[in-house]
């Protein structure tokens, strides 16, 4: 589904994440703006390549999940739409306690989508749920 919506990952480094599409044909809705379902993807995404940055590779396992998500909309999203998650930090710090406490850990993040104008259109508020696999 990313793929045909047209998400790519922009900016990936420790701290953050920034994914990023265009409006386009199989993104808009009937209201000519982008369907929200895209909206929440592009910001899940800037969110878990972050997550799955700090797990992969990682002996033992550690499992992912997205627990809880809520959504804010303040903008008819068209254009470029940018959404950047700032929360590596704590991603690498909840999926350690998860390793070396043998519990679950949870991680709020946030997800801010802005348009080429810099105005934001959405904020997204994810749980993440990590686990050490035995």
């Amino acid at each position: 589904m990313a793929w045909l919506a047209g998400l790519s990952v922009k900016t990936l480094n420790e701290t953050h994440c920034a994914v990023q599409f265009r409006y386009k044909y199989w993104v808009k809705n009937p209201f000519r703006s982008v369907y929200f379902a895209v909206l929440a993807m592009a910001a899940e995404l800037s969110t878990g390549v972050l997550a799955m940055r700090e797990i992969y590779g990682r002996k033992p396992g550690v499992s992912m999940l997205v627990v809880g998500m809520e959504a804010e909309f303040m903008k008819k999203a068209t254009g470029t739409i940018t959404f950047t998650c700032p929360c590596g930090e704590s991603f690498k710090e909840k999926v350690q306690e998860a390793v070396d406490s043998n519990m679950p850990q949870m991680v709020v993040c946030h997800s801010v989508g802005t348009d080429e104008q810099g105005d934001e259109v959405a904020k997204f508020k994810l749980v993440w749920s990590f686990k050490a696999k035995s």
